[in-house]
């Protein structure tokens, strides 16, 4: 367990990468009816509902104890956004390339993701989603199933990179959904 502030937070230990061939039954993805061609599109929808959670006065109210804030969310999709932006070139411009580990509870702690602006959170959040949504709107045919690599050894195509970090997406739009 992480203290964060004056809550203790259990990481999030869960291999996630069983959104890529099976219909999430928490959010309802299913990644058997994504089109990846879609992806900026898709990126940008998301985006777009991403206001209204940021937009209320209690938008830093954690709804219980150890669970996230619409804030504290709203950060860490901004920061998947940008994580998987830097992943997505990676296996673009490099061969079989294995990404740095990214602990996203120390990064929620260091930077003090319940501090932040809302209005801030929410501008950088778009930008974030519009480098990502560039990055997919970019590829060429011949790219989609070039390879990458988690350090546990997950291999990532650009095409299955891009519908597992949508499903992050959509599922922490569902955590805050009302």
């Amino acid at each position: 367990m992480r203290q964060y502030g004056a809550v203790a937070i259990e990481p999030d230990t869960k291999d996630w990468t069983w959104v890529l061939t099976e219909p999430c039954s928490e959010c309802g993805f299913d990644p058997a009816a994504i089109d990846v061609a879609q992806l900026p599109e898709l990126i940008h929808e998301n985006t777009r509902g991403w206001y209204g959670a940021l937009d209320h006065a209690d938008a830093a109210v954690r709804p219980a104890p150890h669970i996230w804030s619409p804030l504290e969310y709203a950060c860490h999709v901004r920061d998947v956004h940008t994580l998987f932006a830097e992943r997505a070139r990676l296996m673009l411009e490099n061969d079989d390339p294995q990404f740095a580990n990214w602990d996203q509870d120390a990064t929620a702690i260091e930077s003090r993701y319940d501090e932040q602006d809302p209005a801030e959170v929410s501008v950088a959040l778009v930008e974030a989603a519009a480098e990502m949504a560039a990055v997919y709107a970019g590829v060429r045919e011949d790219q989609w199933q070039r390879v990458g690599r988690r350090s546990n050894g997950s291999v990532f195509t650009v095409e299955t990179l891009g519908i597992y970090y949508l499903h992050d997406i959509v599922h922490h739009l569902y955590d805050v959904a009302p």
